[in-house]
């Protein structure tokens, strides 16, 4: 049973002052369940109401010549699109609606329980954000889940059409969930260790990967270690290694026993469907919401006992995955390359964007000159200026996974505190509809400084919210 902690009055008056004024935006009373929102829900409401992410300017406004361009390409993964060029030379106009976005927080105590959580999503039917209620097991049912469309979003007033979780007809919240993007790796990695865990196969084994038909997102014939591919997918967001590893599953039944083991657990969301055995491509059918996506890196986290009862009636605990396999897999999101959205420090010393929660990097991607390089891009991998200031002033970890095309933006990871600082243990997770398609009135004209391939918005909301936990 999750309960606040117990803070001085003064102070809880403090934090709460000017959310009061938000508290009309949560689910009526009558649809509630039985973990009621708090402060912590209310903190993030408030926050992301005053980043006013409606500012935004949107370079392929619908009906424009960009839009049309962007529509005619085939769906890419990555920071930068293949004519970015043009599309930066066109003249942008604001944001037509108020975004997509669904935020988590879930608080740990020092064992990794969960104390309190927040679930804020935001939409043009709430402008201001919405809380939504969960249970004693961090579930909801007040929200009918759409599957993303972005020809939906644009024209429909951001409503979509096909629900992605059945029997929510009658929920009060109606959500249209934005597209994951690579986060969805973090899936595709928990049903690879499943197949470890089972000794289907080892991170050592070698696996020749050959598909069958050709696609724009996965690579041709490659052969590596399991362990290369997966390495190759979380910390760098390979999307080649993720295709050899979703063909890896299928060749082993996993696809689909995954699915409906994130079924049996109660993450209703989490559905890597509409993939293809013949090369691992996957299809925008894939969901996830922060609020699952925030449960699953719970138990990569580690709960001891319970963390949380199953629909079903069952317990569901952190041995869902072995010890091994989860140290494992919180090492590679602890490896992570691309710090560049909760929290920012690839982009130390940048005027633009703004620091995110001030995370120490790995190591291995920063150079001998002192500035981290991810890939070769030299708009979106190369980094400009040493990121020690930042390492030195650092104050967390961050275990996390990115996700980034031209109409989704995010980031999901667990987040704790360095030895000697504020003590902080919290999971935070983001999904949105601002991809590299939007960018700030502020961003500066990349002839003055490289290209930032997404808003700062969110690394305002990561520093705010790490704060707040600091402070906690």
């Amino acid at each position: 049973m999750i309960s606040p902690r117990i803070r001085h009055p003064r102070q809880v008056l403090v934090a709460l002052g000017g959310a009061a004024a938000l508290l009309t935006a949560t689910v009526p009373p009558a649809h509630a369940a039985t973990h009621p929102s708090g402060e912590l829900a209310q903190r993030l409401q408030q926050t992301m109401a005053g980043l006013t992410f409606g500012d935004l300017v949107d370079s392929a406004p619908p009906g424009s010549a960009q839009a049309r361009a962007l529509a005619a390409q085939p769906e890419s993964e990555s920071g930068r699109p293949k004519d970015a060029p043009a599309l930066k030379a066109a003249a942008g106009t604001t944001i037509h609606q108020q975004p997509q976005v669904d935020v988590t927080v879930i608080e740990l105590d020092k064992k990794g329980r969960p104390v309190s959580s927040g679930t804020v999503l935001m939409s043009p039917q709430y402008k201001d954000g919405v809380v939504v209620p969960v249970d004693k097991n961090l579930r909801t049912t007040a929200v009918r889940y759409r599957l993303w469309n972005d020809t939906e979003w644009d024209a429909n007033n951001g409503r979509g059409t096909t629900d992605t979780v059945p029997g929510r007809e009658n929920a009060p919240i109606d959500f249209m969930e934005p597209y994951p993007a690579s986060i969805i790796k973090l899936t595709v990695g928990f049903g690879i260790l499943q197949l470890v865990d089972k000794g289907v196969i080892k991170l050592s084994d070698t696996y020749a990967y050959t598909p069958t038909k050709a696609s724009d997102r996965c690579e041709g014939a490659t052969t590596r270690t399991i362990g290369e591919y997966f390495d190759r997918m979380i910390t760098i967001s390979d999307n080649g290694a993720t295709c050899s590893l979703i063909k890896l599953m299928h060749e082993h039944g996993g696809v689909d026993w995954l699915n409906q083991r994130f079924q049996e657990l109660g993450l209703d969301m989490l559905q890597l469907k509409g993939t293809d055995p013949a090369n691992g491509d996957w299809s925008p059918q894939v969901t996830m919401s922060s609020l699952d996506t925030a449960k699953l890196l719970m138990l990569l986290n580690g709960v001891p006992g319970k963390a949380w009862t199953a629909p079903n009636g069952k317990a569901v605990t952190s041995d869902v995955l072995s010890r091994s396999s989860r140290e494992f897999f919180l090492k590679e999101l602890g490896e992570q390359g691309w710090n560049n959205v909760l929290s920012t420090t690839n982009y130390c010393g940048y005027t633009y964007p703004a620091a995110g929660m001030p995370q120490r990097i790995a190591q291995r991607w920063i150079g001998p000159d002192g500035t981290v390089t991810v890939n070769e891009d030299p708009t979106d991998g190369k980094y400009l200026y040493p990121v020690q200031p930042c390492q030195d002033a650092a104050q967390v970890t961050f275990a996390h996974k990115t996700g980034l095309t031209a109409v989704a933006a995010g980031d999901a990871g667990i987040v704790h505190s360095l030895p000697g600082q504020a003590k902080r243990d919290y999971i935070i997770v983001a999904f949105s509809n601002l991809g590299w398609r939007y960018k700030d009135t502020n961003r500066p004209d990349p002839g003055v400084q490289p290209a930032v391939n997404r808003t700062e918005k969110f690394a305002k909301l990561g520093r705010a919210m790490d704060d707040y936990e600091a402070g906690r």
